[in-house]
């Protein structure tokens, strides 16, 4: 899923479970982050939106969640941030899913 400002807040308001990794083409760290968000997103496909927002395309989201560095990665959930899930810097595979399946228990 790519997050764009005009589909992005439509998506978050749907209440479903929502994953939001921030990220730009020259963040190598970022790179790195993409195949795994890929995988997750096929994996989590029945139950949770998990995609990319290309802050170099776009801006209001990020500047809305004052996203500082990249790749940071958000969690929604009922329409809402959940804060306590946010992730900063390159993660490997198995903390992102650790939290995706908080947000699937909360």
């Amino acid at each position: 899923m790519t997050f764009t400002d005009q589909n992005v807040h439509d998506i978050i308001a749907s209440g479903k479970p929502v994953v939001i990794d921030f990220w730009a083409t020259w963040c190598g760290p970022c790179q790195r982050m993409t195949p795994i968000v890929e995988e997750l997103a096929e994996e989590y496909k029945d139950t949770v939106v998990i995609g990319k927002y290309n802050i170099e395309e776009e801006n209001d989201l990020a500047a809305q969640y004052r996203i500082m560095s990249i790749p940071t990665i958000l969690f929604f959930k009922n329409g809402e941030q959940i804060r306590d899930l946010r992730l900063a810097g390159a993660q490997p595979k198995e903390n992102l899913e650790k939290q995706i399946k908080k947000l699937l228990e909360l």
